[in-house]
């Protein structure tokens, strides 16, 4: 059965199929062209012959890549960052939304709302100068510490490996809170308030609500988001990592974003600063793959 194109609606949607278009052509020429640059990656590349005339090598970078007992080293760093700030941002955003929807005062309301948004918008330098003033041998925190006798001296929190981790996830729940729980607020509003009145007939306190009203209300978001965040497992971060790292804690802060400034641009060896690149972009899409099936054979929302 053939399908008659309609001049009319053509016409009429006109505007939104030029939009269509210009979106479709800026993601071909910034997303899908430069994947050609991924040929640097099986090249002994050399900037002066470029792509077309570099030396075929095959696998040998990635050969290369995983003998290398540093970058071994980095993709635990990178995953068990990125696992440690899935789930403290991924949990704390969900628990934010709920209770900020449980306060009464609309007012009170906004200003928390407003309030814990803004250091999205806030760039990772001044976060992080934040974090080294209040962390620092004479910041806020030690002073806290030493005033309450938790402490006895002055904690280097920057010198000690077993602090980075936990001061990255704290640092990246205070800046994305705030935003990552606007979603959930929209997902929250569009319950239907009949089942809350429901759920206070049968006798449901505020708890009450939350798990058997507000949760399942929202369980399609949160699954949907959480697949989404999944793939994002292996972008742990760059910035943070890299103005936060020092020599004393490099073991702990190496990413693999980082890893490829250092290989790939620093030293110039671009194809393998490409190689690292194509192996975060495999695993993140072989994490979205798997999590969708689970989600699929489970019953629940899924991104295809």
């Amino acid at each position: 059965m053939k399908t008659k194109i309609d001049l009319n609606t053509i016409k009429k949607q006109k505007t939104l199929l030029i939009w269509g278009a210009i979106i479709t052509i800026y993601g071909f020429i910034f997303y899908y062209l430069p994947l050609a640059g991924w040929l640097m990656a099986f090249q002994d590349y050399k900037p002066k012959n470029g792509i077309l005339h570099s030396t075929f090598i095959g696998m040998a970078k990635f050969t290369r890549l995983f003998s290398d007992v540093s970058f071994l080293k980095v993709i635990r760093n990178t995953l068990a960052m990125g696992v440690i700030n899935l789930v403290a941002t991924f949990v704390m955003a969900i628990v934010f939304a709920i209770l900020l929807n449980e306060v009464r005062n609309v007012f009170g309301k906004r200003v928390v709302q407003t309030i814990s948004y803004l250091p999205h918008f806030l760039s990772w330098i001044i976060v992080t100068g934040i974090l080294h003033d209040a962390l620092s041998g004479t910041g806020i925190v030690n002073e806290f510490l030493m005033n309450f006798g938790f402490i006895k001296q002055n904690i280097d929190f920057f010198a000690h490996t077993q602090y980075f981790w936990p001061i990255v996830a704290f640092a990246n729940v205070w800046k994305e809170t705030g935003w990552n729980a606007i979603i959930y607020l929209a997902a929250i509003t569009s319950i239907d308030p009949a089942l809350y009145e429901a759920a206070s007939i049968d006798g449901a306190g505020r708890w009450g609500k939350i798990r058997h009203v507000t949760l399942p209300g929202i369980k399609p978001t949160i699954i949907i988001l959480l697949l989404m965040n999944v793939g994002n497992v292996l972008n742990a971060g760059f910035e943070i990592q890299y103005l936060l790292g020092n020599g004393l804690v490099q073991s702990v802060s190496q990413t693999i974003d980082i890893y490829v400034l250092k290989w790939g641009i620093s030293q110039s060896d671009y194809a393998i600063g490409t190689a690292a690149g194509i192996f975060k972009s495999v695993v993140s899409i072989i994490l979205i793959v798997i999590a969708n099936q689970i989600a699929k054979k489970s019953g629940e929302e899924r991104l295809f």
